[in-house]
């Protein structure tokens, strides 16, 4: 691999992952004179089809319910800039951590966990579907946009990143397993802590921003929080030292300081951990006995308390819970239209279909309809059910 005099790479420490030892592509390429291969790769994501159709897949709201809410597109984004922020101040590779954060949520369908949970019912005959294993087939198969390869062709630490980021798989079916065996991402063994840092991020964002969604949608409010371990505490705190502030700054201040104060927990214990590791490269990273990234046991225990509150008071709100509803009910019309007649599907879609019903047919099916975004799969939909009062209160 080249070297960059202008990266500051030199001066990552022996655990982190080094560019400059990737152990390279699928297909080779010759290396880019101006970037290294984990910025080339975060380009690459970024500039691909499936994260550009992120910003119309939504992340706990559908796209016509207001435009303030968050998107897979922002989320992501959001998850970058912590990951960037704890692999910078552990000194890992910061561009490995984005790019590993920015693919994280590619292969979501539709209609957040609502379309991904109906999509693998409907998947259970045919394979199941895994938007972990849909990611990497966006990434190595999906993607048509270069001429030598498809997919993106991402060096091996980004898609061992994109796969292993939530801890060892083990022995594994499916796409992931398939792809492994042309390309082994050693699923039994930890991720890179530039992927763990990025999984942790994720956990950051999504608690976070979750709560100032439901705050902002009126799903609950402020008092219902005081009781929650560390959110309440940081409310309380910010209102005994701004008596009176307006609801929204109120709201904003609160979230940046519990992002902060997770941000803290996790650079403490992951640093604690390291130190009684005794790691020293990448490899004993991925070779250690357990996971090295993540929070200390009392913030883990809080963040649980929290994902407990969310469940109840947002995921499972009536509101939310009609949209899902109706949603399901589009994923699942327009998944037994396409398996039954593989013929209406567009022109370049059926390539590869082989009849209703069939194996192949509903792989195809099941990527068509997980590409989509909100808004296309709604006008789908609409256009060959013809069912326009679906979206009526």
């Amino acid at each position: 691999m080249s070297s960059f005099p202008f990266n500051n790479h030199s001066k990552l420490a022996p655990y982190a992952c080094h560019a400059s030892a990737s152990r390279g592509r699928l297909t080779a390429e010759a290396e880019s004179p101006t970037r290294t291969c984990f910025q080339r790769d975060r380009d690459r994501i970024v500039h691909s089809g499936a994260f550009r159709r992120t910003m119309h897949k939504t992340q706990v709201f559908v796209y016509h319910e207001g435009d303030y809410f968050r998107t897979r597109l922002t989320h992501s984004l959001e998850v970058a800039q912590i990951a960037r922020s704890i692999a910078r101040a552990l000194g890992l590779d910061e561009d490995l951590a984005e790019a590993v954060a920015l693919a994280h949520d590619l292969g979501h369908t539709p209609f957040g966990h609502a379309g991904e949970d109906i999509l693998a019912e409907l998947m259970e005959d045919f394979g199941g579907f895994d938007h972990n294993a849909q990611a990497l087939r966006i990434v190595t198969t999906l993607e048509h946009r270069y001429a030598d390869f498809d997919g993106l062709n991402l060096s091996w630490e980004t898609l061992e990143g994109l796969v292993k980021h939530n801890g060892p798989l083990g022995d594994v079916g499916g796409p992931i397993g398939d792809y492994c065996k042309v390309h082994d991402l050693e699923p039994h063994t930890w991720a890179s802590l530039e992927a763990q840092v990025a999984a942790l991020s994720d956990d950051i964002a999504y608690n976070n921003h979750d709560i100032d969604d439901g705050l902002r949608a009126g799903l609950f409010e402020i008092d219902d929080l005081m009781d929650l371990p560390l959110v309440g505490a940081i409310f309380r705190e910010v209102l005994d030292q701004y008596p009176g502030l307006e609801r929204g700054r109120l709201i904003h201040e609160s979230i940046r300081r519990m992002i902060s104060f997770m941000v803290n927990d996790v650079l403490a214990e992951t640093s604690r951990r390291l130190e009684a590791s005794g790691v020293g490269s990448a490899d004993e990273v991925r070779a250690h006995s357990g996971v090295i990234a993540t929070f200390s046991d009392a913030m883990a225990e809080e963040d649980r308390v929290v994902k407990e509150f969310l469940f109840k008071n947002m995921y499972r709100h009536y509101r939310v819970n009609r949209m899902t509803s109706k949603v399901k009910r589009v994923v699942r019309e327009l998944f037994e239209l396409f398996i039954n007649e593989p013929e209406v599907l567009p022109p370049d879609w059926q390539h590869g279909t082989n009849g209703p019903r069939d194996q192949a047919t509903a792989s195809i099916v099941c990527d068509y309809i997980a590409g989509m975004t909100d808004r296309f799969a709604i006008e789908e939909h609409r256009s060959l059910i013809g069912d326009h009062n679906i979206w009526k209160s």
